[in-house]
């Protein structure tokens, strides 16, 4: 997007300079890329003119452009001679899109160039160089040349796509006082031919139809913005449309009214339909395509070009001019689909101002009527321009929430209303009107985004550097709870893309597929419907470049389905290769499933399970697979990869995965209290018991421990199989006193131990 200072200035009452304003703009979210300050020919003198000794049409001229050193300059124009008084365009003045150098023509040096009107965009005579007036004064520039802004428009920010909006977001952050130029839409008359609208993808469209004009170049101020924003002028009509088009952010098109039949017609293609846009190419298109047409077929693809028939040329007399909505979904399809990029479609695709159709159309009129004169014969529109506002439920306490610091509710009433917002108070409850420029604010964190950036980001810095020092609350969050465990146990965390490969989900599962209508590329064509496909492409990854050996996860988003309620936050673990690097003591072991079936154990806080091993889905080894269940419910899947999806995916080593399809499903995890260090040591005693061969050791050590309340532990350290269906399990108890302890406490401990023993495990102690 480019604009020019003077321009700005039409709709911004300030004293800023260029370089405050660029800063500014940086400041409150619009990165400004560069600011041009043109070097502007000069009225410079010839002195001598002499032929060029290797040419039969050049001169050499000596120039004298009010510096102390005459100037050389080679020239081809006829009117060249000694006397003349011409505009001379020194090294670093851009003329015609081309920056003038110093350089030799046929061997002689040139130090910059003479100009004609055309060059100089004053007419299209290029018979000769300018002549100027004999009273000019030398070195003075000779036009009038605007600092030019250059920024990169984000997607989220289509207001930005024209001059108004970005005055009114530089009044908002104290630039200046925002003036409105708005004048009335134009009434609509009886006569004339009709228009219909027969898509919902165009909410409406407006037109005028001026007879009797003559076709007449723009005015200067309208000439020199757009040349010097890079649109060569054409024609008042066109110079028009492609000036609202910056001005407003109001797509509109020009038609030559001799070649339009009856009314005009808004509709979606017919599949198969050709078309043949204004450069010639010819198009087939389709039913999603929105179409312009006549009684003679399609004038226009709405909202990304015209066609060759119906468009104006010098000679046209009487124009139709429309100004339209059109559904940015339609126009952006249509735009990748051809490949067809302008600036109507670049707008139309982000989301213009639904409100101002019929404003832009007056303005266009005006503009046109002026310049070429004519009569407006007909004004006629179809749809209805939408009445309301967006409304947005909003409380200043969010502010806080969301950002960390506290700014008053007064100041942020105050932002909110220089943005253009309406505010309707309920306590502290605000029903927020956005400005229908605004199409980007849908809900209340972007209002909170816009306060942020108008109050100024490098003061919450500073609020927040100085803030009294508050204990830090234990934070809720589930899934950050999750990464730090899994990074614990020796996981990296892995972030892929939030789209997928259709063929590779496909491969690995049975679930739905979320396909993404205009995919960034051609791989990742759907909303992803798991995370395993992202890792394993990953390990594939990897494992080319010589890193086999992996311990990967990812927490993210996603999709069961294309609605809002269709999203779930998975977990999905990957381990690959040895569990080690290679040490002169020996190599680390492969990693197995029982790896990561751990992996999500560790997650579930002692919590029991079950494990069933059936049914094992399309990505699972089906002899190496399992299922986390808590009844009927599946908390996580664990395997190995099937070795036919690896030499799919052209994956060597052996993969271990681990999925959690919700970590709703995983309980969250206590926060660890502070427990201080024992007053007294811990004490330990060893006992031994014969029991049955089938009883586990984990029924002893269990009944053990809830013997008594100070046994903290209870480890086995041997255990041996005695003959005749018997054995015999010796373990340590630790007790934690909580006082000076007798041998009579200890005993009364040890009894306790050996009666809970015997009575239920049916044990007897050791005698040996």
């Amino acid at each position: 997007m480019k604009w020019t200072y003077d321009w700005l200035k039409e709709y911004l009452e300030t004293d800023a300079t260029p370089a405050v304003i660029a800063d500014t703009l940086t400041r409150i979210g619009l990165e400004i890329d560069d600011v041009i300050t043109p070097v502007a020919p000069i009225a410079a003198k010839i002195v001598e003119c002499k032929p060029h000794e290797n040419s039969d049409h050049l001169h050499v001229l000596m120039v004298d452009d009010g510096s102390e050193k005459l100037r050389q300059v080679v020239c081809g124009a006829p009117n060249a001679r000694a006397g003349l008084i011409s505009a001379l365009a020194v090294p670093g003045c851009v003329i015609d899109g081309h920056e003038i150098q110093s350089g030799k023509l046929r061997g002689v040096l040139s130090d910059g160039m003479m100009c004609s009107e055309k060059e100089l965009g004053i007419s299209d005579n290029h018979d000769g160089i300018i002549e100027l007036p004999s009273d000019t004064k030398i070195g003075t520039p000779v036009l009038d040349m605007p600092i030019v802004f250059e920024a990169g428009i984000t997607p989220n920010r289509p207001d930005y796509l024209a001059v108004r909006g970005i005055a009114a977001d530089l009044a908002a952050a104290d630039m200046g006082k925002y003036i409105s130029c708005d004048i009335a839409p134009l009434s609509e008359t009886t006569t004339g031919r009709n228009v219909n609208i027969k898509t919902d993808k165009c909410t409406v469209y407006c037109m005028a139809e001026i007879h009797g004009i003559k076709m007449a170049p723009s005015n200067d101020v309208v000439s020199r913005r757009l040349r010097a924003i890079g649109i060569n002028p054409k024609n008042a009509c066109i110079d028009a449309t492609n000036y609202i088009c910056f001005d407003r952010g109001q797509p509109m098109h020009c038609f030559d009214a001799d070649a339009v039949r009856g009314d005009i017609t808004v509709r979606m293609a017919t599949p198969g339909e050709k078309f043949t846009d204004l450069f010639g190419a010819e198009h087939e298109l389709k039913d999603t395509d929105i179409v312009i047409t006549d009684e003679a077929g399609i004038l226009a693809l709405a909202g990304v070009i015209g066609g060759a028939r119906g468009c104006t040329t010098d000679a046209t007399k009487n124009i139709i001019l429309e100004s339209a909505y059109f559904d940015p979904v339609a126009v952006r399809k249509t735009s990748k689909r051809l490949g067809i990029s302008t600036d109507a479609s670049y707008r139309y695709e982000r989301g213009i101002d639904p409100t101002i159709s019929d404003y832009a159309l007056a303005d266009a009129v005006r503009m046109i009527t002026k310049a070429c004169g004519g009569d407006l014969v007909a004004t006629k529109s179809s749809g209805e321009i939408p009445g309301g506002f967006v409304t947005i439920e909003y409380s200043p306490d969010m502010f806080m929430h969301k950002m960390g610091i506290d700014v008053p509710a007064e100041d942020q009433q105050k932002i909110l209303l220089k943005l253009g917002y309406q505010i309707l108070e309920r306590g502290n409850k605000w029903r927020l009107y956005v400005p229908n420029r605004r199409v980007d604010v849908e809900i209340a964190e972007t209002v909170i985004a816009d306060i942020a950036r108008i109050y100024g980001y490098d003061k919450i810095a500073t609020v927040a550097a100085h803030r009294p020092s508050n204990p830090v609350a234990p934070h809720s969050d589930h899934a950050l709870d999750i990464k730090r465990a899994l990074a614990a146990r020796g996981l990296n965390e892995c972030r892929s893309y939030a789209f997928g490969n259709s063929k590779t989900e496909e491969l690995l599962s049975a679930h739905k597929i979320v396909p993404v209508a205009n995919p960034i590329v051609s791989d990742l064509d759907t909303a992803r419907g798991d995370l395993l496909s992202g890792l394993l492409l990953a390990v594939s990854n990897n494992e080319k470049r010589g890193y086999p050996d992996l311990n990967l996860f990812e927490v993210g988003t996603v999709f069961d389905g294309d609605t809002p309620g269709d999203q779930r936050t998975a977990l999905t673990i990957v381990r690959t290769g040895v569990t080690g690097p290679r040490h002169w003591m020996g190599r680390g072991r492969d990693v197995d499933i029982y790896d990561v079936k751990t992996d999500i154990t560790t997650l579930m806080a002692g919590q029991k399970y079950t494990v069933a091993t059936d049914n094992p889905p399309r990505w699972a080894h089906p002899y190496r697979y399992g299922r986390i269940m808590q009844g009927k419910k599946v908390i996580a899947e664990f395997g190995e990869l099937h070795p036919i999806v690896a030499r799919e995916l052209r994956i060597k080593t052996r993969v271990c995965v681990a999925i959690v399809a919700d970590i709703n499903n995983i309980p969250a995890r206590k926060i660890a209290k502070y427990t201080p260090q024992p007053e007294f040591p811990p004490i330990t005693r060893d006992f031994a018991f014969i029991t049955d061969a089938a009883t586990p050791a984990a029924h002893l050590v269990g009944t053990a421990m809830s013997a008594d309340r100070r046994i903290v532990d209870a480890v086995v350290f041997d255990a041996f199989d005695m003959g005749d269906n018997k054995k015999s399990i010796a373990f340590t108890i630790t007790i934690q006193p909580d006082k000076n302890m007798t041998d009579t406490d200890l005993m009364e401990i040890q009894n306790a131990v050996i009666a809970a023993i015997q009575q239920k495990c049916h044990a007897q102690i050791r005698n040996q």
